[in-house]
């Protein structure tokens, strides 16, 4: 609880009150202290979300459809895909339950990827809003990004295999736009070359000694549009119109 209130303390510095988004974010990357991640290297320790999530899938894979079931209905991912029914494709919630109900694991897979990169589109669009606030202090801009970073990465990396998997274009686009990203919010210790997406580094960006929080910016703008189409893509009333 402690370290809750902690996190939650630090978005005092924020010209507007705190969006859901902003809280969203801040619940969504408590992590181990100095943690270091890069695109396909780390993966983020689970929260409510993202751990029934897997419960589910896991579930469906041996076939215990009731279990399944059973943390589907109850569960965090369906009352955070209640709660942001607003911004995600319609009936949503309602063929996740039938894939489900049903057992078929491919399809309730693809319902909950259109869930969790709709989820990473908002937090990218929350960044990018907060870094073009007028007046932010250099110090609060340059905070903003990896805290985001983290929060986009915990939920896009549940799905990324489902992504390469049905649209390969958009998983390669994501990744490379998550690496420049991340590049510019310098919040990644490891080694470019440890994401084998993204090539060697340019020689600006290895000299690079601060946040810039204006590529950043541009970087989760295209973060935002890659899992913006995707999830436009990949919602069923715009495949068979």
């Amino acid at each position: 609880m402690t370290r809750l209130l902690g996190r939650l303390g630090a978005l005092h510095f924020f010209l507007r009150p705190p969006t859901a988004l902003t809280v969203l974010a801040v619940l969504a990357t408590m992590v181990s202290p100095g943690a270091a991640h890069h695109v396909g290297t780390y993966v983020p320790k689970d929260n409510a979300v993202s751990a029934n999530f897997k419960e589910i899938k896991f579930a469906l894979q041996a076939g215990k459809l009731d279990v399944a079931l059973r943390l589907f209905e109850g569960g965090a991912l369906r009352r955070e895909m209640r709660a942001r029914a607003a911004t995600l494709p319609p009936d949503l919630e309602a063929g996740a339950l039938a894939a489900v109900r049903s057992g078929d694991a491919r399809v309730a897979e693809g319902h909950l990827m259109v869930f969790f990169a709709a989820l990473a589109r908002d937090l990218a669009r929350e960044a990018v809003r907060q870094l073009a606030e007028p007046g932010v202090p250099p110090e609060t801009r340059a905070a903003i990004g990896p805290k985001f970073l983290e929060a986009i990465w915990r939920y896009y990396n549940l799905v990324d295999f489902a992504v390469s998997m049905r649209d390969s274009k958009s998983s390669v686009a994501m990744r490379l736009a998550f690496d420049e990203a991340e590049t510019y919010a310098k919040t990644s210790a490891a080694p470019a070359a440890v994401n084998p997406c993204s090539g060697q580094r340019r020689a600006a960006d290895r000299g690079r000694a601060a946040p810039d929080p204006d590529r950043l910016r541009a970087s989760l703008e295209r973060v935002a549009q890659i899992l913006g189409d995707l999830v436009e893509a990949s919602t069923p009333a715009r495949r068979n119109p």
